[in-house]
């Protein structure tokens, strides 16, 4: 039962409880996917939603065509419980993350990240 308050005008108000992060992951802390904080992430909206977490709906709701941080900043949850919901999401095939640019990336490759990076604030 949540805890109940009173709001001075003879009626109680339940607040709503806090919810620990390991519960929203199912106790789960690393992701099974990299997942770095830049990495911009692609809806398949194709795929049917119905098996997942309301958490990681909220999630879903988002992601499109942003980074992993702004997902975790707009559905105000800890980047690390969006980072494991995010990788479940991409093993089941909703989401997909592009490139990034890491120390392996060829030159052809960088270039082309970049260059994608700045088409898409152009739309913007």
């Amino acid at each position: 039962m949540a805890p109940v308050e009173s709001n001075g005008a003879d009626e109680e108000v339940a607040r709503p409880r806090f919810v620990r992060p390991y519960t929203i992951t199912s106790g789960r802390t690393h992701a099974t996917v990299d997942l770095p904080l830049e990495a911009t992430l692609r809806l398949d909206a194709a795929k049917a939603r119905a098996s997942v977490s309301s958490a990681a709906l909220a999630v879903l709701e988002v992601c499109d065509r942003r980074s992993v941080a702004e997902c975790a900043a707009l559905v105000k949850m800890p980047i690390g419980v969006v980072r494991v919901l995010l990788s479940d999401l991409v093993e089941h095939g909703f989401v997909r993350v592009q490139a990034t640019i890491t120390e392996n990336s060829s030159k052809d490759e960088r270039i082309e990240l970049i260059e994608r990076t700045l088409r898409g604030l152009r739309t913007y």
